[in-house]
């Protein structure tokens, strides 16, 4: 295995540990507190986050454990768009940052949408 796919495994492996380990923490509050799944879940306030988290509020756990499943590819995806600018490969860099700008888009499209 080359050495960036080794690193490319070693982020996706540890952050999907690490996502998996905030959604357990989240269910796990939900049932201390008596919570069901099937209660209307609280939408995202990027601002309450770091608060939800200190509070020990499961909502917290399970947005920021949602977020970095969601954040994962795009983590590989950007550090595939550095390796490959680094190591000359010029076309896939273009197309991995052509895919990124893409992602970026559809993220402001959707939020502006929200409001």
């Amino acid at each position: 295995m080359r050495p960036i796919e080794g690193r490319l495994a070693q982020l996706m492996a540890r952050g999907s540990v690490v996502a998996i380990g905030l959604l357990a923490i989240g269910i796990g509050l939900m049932v201390a507190r008596g919570i069901s799944p099937l209660d209307v879940a609280p939408s995202l306030d990027p601002g309450r986050l770091v608060a939800d988290l200190a509070a020990l509020h499961p909502a917290g756990y399970l947005w920021l454990g949602a977020i970095a499943i969601l954040g994962l590819p795009i983590a590989r995806l950007g550090l595939s768009v550095v390796v490959f600018a680094g190591s000359g490969e010029r076309r896939s860099a273009i197309v991995g940052l052509a895919t990124l700008a893409v992602i970026f888009v559809g993220v402001v499209v959707g939020l502006a949408g929200r409001g």
